[in-house]
This record gives structure tokens, sequence and C-alpha cells, in this order.
């Protein structure tokens, strides 16, 4: 048996970060109020966009990932109309 070392993380050098932000969050806000598990799925994508951007520059990205702390919070809430505005707010400011 060969043991290989772990795969390589996408990390999305430089800008692309953006991209992938912005095709995550459109997922997220599509499914966020979609039964059998949307929310979940949606506040996951949302916490893996905020993570990747704290880890890439969490300066730079400051606002964004309030905008998206706050949108995570309402989700949870059931709040999906504030939700949605704070992902589209937090989208834009990419």
């Amino acid at each position: 048996m060969d043991v290989l070392r772990p795969k390589e993380l996408d990390t999305h050098p430089g800008d692309t970060i953006v991209g992938w932000a912005r095709g995550q969050l459109e997922i997220a806000r599509s499914i966020l109020d979609n039964p059998g598990g949307g929310l979940l799925f949606a506040t996951q994508t949302i916490g893996q966009v905020k993570a990747g951007l704290r880890e890439r520059d969490e300066e730079r990205w400051r606002e964004v990932v309030e905008k998206l702390d706050r949108a995570e919070d309402a989700g949870v809430h059931r709040r999906f109309a504030d939700a949605r505005r704070l992902v589209d707010e937090a989208t834009a400011a990419l």
C-alpha cells in the first residue's frame, strides 16, 4: 500500500477568491429557506466563505465578514428577507 501525502488545498490564489466567494454566496442565497436542509447548507456555506476571506486577509474583508455574520444570524432566526439582503450587500462589497 502506498501512503500519499494529503491533497493540496485549493486556496483560490489572489483575487480568484472573489469569484469563488460570489459563487458560494449565490448558492447560499438561493437555498436559504428551502425545506429539507437548505438553511443548514446555506449557513455552512456562508461560514466557509467567511473563513476563507478571514484566512486570506482579515482586515481587507472585515466589512464583508461582518455582513455575513449578520446574514447567518438572520437566517438562523428565520428572518430570510434580512439574510438575503445582507448576503446581497456582502456580495456587492466583494
